[in-house]
């Protein structure tokens, strides 16, 4: 498993939904650099901001943090 699952996966899922890091951070309320940044491990998401994205892409808390691979 890598370092940053979550970044990881973060990033797989705004690619497969076609979608800028602009866009993503516009469609759940957080700018731009944030999402950079928990994509390259430079942040750690908070919980709020998980359940945000989770909720987006309609995927578990799990799946995000590396826990279940659906």
């Amino acid at each position: 498993m890598t370092k940053n699952i979550f970044g990881k996966r973060l990033k797989e899922l705004r690619l497969e939904n076609g979608l800028s890091q602009k866009q993503l951070a516009d469609s759940i309320g957080y700018g731009k650099s944030i999402i950079s940044g928990w994509e390259t491990g430079i942040y750690q998401p908070t919980l709020p901001s998980l359940v945000a994205i989770a909720k987006f892409f309609d995927v578990s808390i799990d799946y995000l943090a590396g826990l279940k691979d659906y």
